[in-house]
């Protein structure tokens, strides 16, 4: 799970290089600006993943990914 939530996190971060550069490239300040909202929107999803995690962990003592996909059955 906790591989899940760092592989979005640097997908993100790899639109948000993506978003920056292209706006040097342009000289517009809108691929800026979006970057810092990706950020934000990244910060508040790995909080609120993280948040899961631990909250799994105090009510089953183990973080298993198996055992969570099984949740969905």
């Amino acid at each position: 799970m906790i591989l899940i939530l760092m592989c979005i996190e640097i997908i993100l971060l790899a639109a948000n290089i993506n978003f920056v550069s292209a706006s040097v490239f342009l000289n517009d300040i809108n691929g800026q600006v979006f970057s810092i909202f990706i950020l934000t929107i990244a910060a508040a999803e790995a909080a609120i993943g993280l948040a899961i995690l631990v909250i799994y962990f105090r009510n089953k003592g183990e973080i298993d990914v198996t055992k969570i996909n099984q949740l969905r059955d």
